[in-house]
């Protein structure tokens, strides 16, 4: 099968920047994405949330770009922006009109090189308190909002980086010193801790000579910390059960599991197994639990990748008025159990793939997203090439691979099992 081939340049300036490169002057827009290996992994016991709290300081200004202005520049000239924290890294971006290009890299520079310069208590103490109403809001108030680290605290044990959320917690938030922030950036932001890619309507020859004036005399940081061994059991070693009482409208079960580490092939074949469990309405959890036996209101199952130690598999659904909890988990675990002793059909193996195919090939379609992923496989694996090479790693993994790693990970003593229930409901079942 055909896959088209993304090609870019691979370079590295004095500093230890890499810079990544692909043109395609399809239409007048350019993309520009910078990634930093830090992220909540590489948070120290007490100071969680810090690389959360450093991706808002992020847009607080630096030496000659004052409070806020980042983001009104950028949009002043068409584009659009932002940032992301997760387990493994930081990410910013930029897509802007081509001509527009120079901007996007003296901003991205500009902050990485004099952020301090203009970091102050007031800015720190404005953006902590943003932080944690962005807690309250996507975490604790919000209907369900503590599935992800409750899985994250029970699938990796207390002593793994992995273990704490990328949100972190109030108490270490309202403990952050100016100092301890400062530290954290002199640590973890240097041009040797960077992938910068281009991707769009860009001359490679005028992006390298843009970056090397701007990027090129931030000095690098030569004693980045190296992190220790992530490793872990490839299972948990026994079931872990916990009933939430939340503001919830219906009764939801989330299931997770301990699952291989992103970038291990059979990371792909869990993959192929979401979709062929919960991809759509000709999955197989929602032709029995939301069509046939009307159990549930809606199901899920997909991967989240993380470099380090382990990954997660996780699922859920939501349960229908009027139907016992119990026998949805029931329902749901069944299927998980089938797909680890019969491998799918054919049919359902070619339309998993097909779905994956369909969601690739339309990222790789936009500007942003190919410069995202260059970044990501150059920083996570050394190796942007990556890049090139999923969508066939995704095509040749078989139906027995499938049913193989779904027999080893989806199993009652890998398994975290999530009840949400109304409060008064959770009340009279814990009392139970």
């Amino acid at each position: 099968m055909s896959v088209p081939t993304v090609e870019f340049s691979d370079e590295r300036l004095p500093n230890g920047l890499r810079m990544l490169v692909a043109e395609d002057h399809l239409a007048p827009v350019v993309a520009v994405n910078i990634w930093y290996d830090v992220g909540s992994k590489h948070e120290q016991p007490g100071r969680t949330g810090f690389a959360h709290l450093f991706e808002h300081v992020m847009f607080q200004g630096s030496a000659h770009v004052g409070k806020a202005e980042h983001i009104a520049l950028v949009q002043a000239a068409g584009g659009t922006m932002n940032g992301t924290t997760w387990l493994d890294r930081t990410n910013y971006f930029e897509t802007m009109p081509s001509h527009q290009l120079e901007l996007a890299l003296w901003l991205e520079a500009d902050r990485l090189g004099t952020l301090l310069d203009a970091l102050s208590q007031e800015n720190l103490d404005n953006q902590r308190e943003v932080v944690k109403n962005e807690k309250r809001w996507s975490y604790d108030n919000r209907p369900y909002g503590t599935w992800n680290e409750k899985l994250q605290g029970h699938l990796f044990p207390p002593e793994h980086p992995y273990h704490h959320s990328t949100i972190g917690s109030m108490e270490d938030l309202d403990a952050a010193s100016l100092e301890d922030v400062r530290a954290f950036f002199r640590t973890w932001y240097a041009p040797n801790n960077a992938v910068l890619s281009v991707v769009g309507d860009a001359d490679r020859a005028q992006v390298r000579e843009w970056v090397d004036r701007y990027f090129r005399g931030i000095p690098a940081n030569p004693s980045i910390p190296a992190l220790g061994d992530l490793s872990l059991p490839p299972t948990l070693g026994g079931e872990r059960r916990e009933v939430v009482g939340d503001r919830v409208p219906l009764p939801r079960v989330y299931f997770g599991f301990r699952a291989p580490v992103f970038g291990d092939e059979r990371l792909d074949a869990l993959d192929l197994a979401g979709q062929i469990l919960a991809g759509g309405k000709g999955s197989r959890l929602h032709r029995r639990l939301v069509r046939e036996e009307r159990l549930a209101q809606d199901v899920a199952f997909f991967t989240l990748g993380f470099v380090g130690g382990a990954s997660i598999s996780a699922g859920w659904a939501t349960v229908r008025p009027g139907v016992d909890v119990d026998r949805v988990e029931r329902a749901y675990a069944d299927e998980l159990e089938r797909l680890g002793l019969e491998p799918p059909t054919d049919d359902e193996l070619a339309r998993a793939k097909a779905l994956i195919e369909a969601d690739e090939l339309g990222a790789l379609s936009r500007v942003e997203e190919r410069a995202d992923r260059l970044s990501m496989y150059a920083t996570l694996f050394d190796d942007p090439d990556l890049v090139n090479r999923v969508l066939p790693r995704y095509f040749a993994v078989t139906g027995e691979q499938v049913r193989s790693v779904a027999a080893d990970v989806l199993v009652p003593d890998n398994r975290v099992v999530l009840t949400y229930l109304p409060a008064e409901a959770a009340q009279i079942e814990q009392a139970a």
